[in-house]
């Protein structure tokens, strides 16, 4: 299978599976010198793991990173850091009664169809649980940014759960962190909880939206045509697991705009060009304005059900599918911190582009001097 590296010189490769011994990244072109510690990244996976609420799926796994090369005595070398996580807590005996039957709405019969073969075991290379190597590797990411663009914050949280929808009005960045959801309306928050645990109860799952914002950018990052920065979010967000659509701020509405509601005012600041609205989401041509950039992504409901759904056998028999183990009902809790890692690694590749064709790590066409 090829395919699994993405990024231009910040380029990250993610290897193992749902039910192997181990996972991990390996991360070329991180530059030497950025201070790096497994605590550093431990802080974003602990985000991500499973079990932490009962919203989420009862794999119990405490996903410790260890940093294994391209670190010396706290800080890069230059040279390829290997990140690995150890799987403890795989459970392969509930896949038994799925080994030559395909599951509704899984990458079972379409890996099946192209290699010949696949692991029944979670799905290996097709399951969730690969995020856990982005993770790692966008908290490498972050640290390079925090040394590089110190002024530059990644937020991402739910803005959806089904057809439940945060109210903006009450958008509260404070709250992000202080529920399961990772959701900045308080109401929202108790009232998906509510509602998913009758989701659960059915054998049923639903979808989700995501967004994530990074403000503190600075114009410039992001080339015309093939290198656009919006181009590079929407691969980077599509490539995660269960995710089926992607926008750049105002996204699909701006289908619904006129121009004049579309194009997004200019005016001279204090500090440089001011836009009085962000339908861009902070990227025009490709190359960010020094905006906020807005990236939404949908998720699917979790295929991995206990509600019989109809398929066939590897014989082409037909069949019930009832998928056993501990599943998420909402994967698009964990998705999360996965949309802000994605995010880390595609802004510091980025950069690291813009500066080796510009020198500069910000925009180079002064207005107003």
């Amino acid at each position: 299978m090829s395919y699994n590296t993405f990024g231009h010189l910040f380029r990250v490769t993610t290897w193992g599976e749902s039910h192997g011994p181990a996972l991990g990244a390996t991360v070329d072109g991180c530059p030497p010198g950025v201070p790096l510690e497994s605590a550093d990244i431990q802080h974003w996976l602990d985000r991500r793991k499973p079990g932490q609420s009962r919203h989420t799926t009862q794999r119990r796994e405490p996903d410790s990173v260890e940093i294994l090369s391209g670190v010396y005595e706290g800080r890069t070398t230059g040279t390829p850091i290997q990140l690995m996580i150890r799987n403890v807590d795989q459970r392969s005996k509930d896949y038994g009664n799925i080994l030559d039957t395909f599951r509704p709405g899984h990458a079972d019969i379409t890996y099946f169809q192209k290699y010949g073969l696949r692991d029944p075991r979670g799905g290996g290379r097709s399951s969730a649980r690969e995020t856990a190597a982005r993770v790692a590797a966008g908290g490498v990411a972050r640290e390079v940014l925090k040394t590089l663009m110190p002024g530059l914050a990644i937020t991402g949280y739910m803005v959806q759960m089904g057809p439940h929808q945060i109210d903006r009005d009450r958008f509260d960045w404070s709250e992000i962190d202080r529920n399961p959801f990772w959701v900045p309306d308080a109401q929202a928050a108790s009232d998906w909880a509510t509602a998913l645990d009758q989701i659960r109860k059915d054998g049923n799952s639903v979808g989700a939206m995501i967004e994530v914002v990074a403000s503190g950018l600075p114009a410039g990052l992001g080339a015309p045509i093939y290198a656009k920065l919006d181009m590079a979010l929407a691969a980077a967000m599509m490539s995660i697991n269960a995710v089926k659509g992607v926008e750049i701020g105002a996204g699909m509405a701006a289908a619904r705009l006129t121009g004049i509601e579309n194009a997004d005012e200019i005016e001279m600041g204090a500090d440089g060009p001011r836009y009085r609205s962000n339908q861009a989401g902070g990227i025009l041509g490709g190359i960010s304005t020094g905006q906020d950039v807005v990236v939404r992504f949908a998720i699917k409901p979790t295929s991995s059900i206990h509600t019989p759904r109809d398929s066939i056998t590897r014989a082409g028999d037909p069949t019930e599918v009832v998928t056993k183990g501990r599943h998420d009902p909402c994967v698009g809790i964990r998705a999360v911190p996965v949309g802000e890692a994605m995010m880390a690694c595609v802004l510091l590749d980025q950069l690291l582009m813009h500066r080796a064709q510009t020198g500069q790590t910000g925009p180079v066409g002064q207005i107003g001097a």
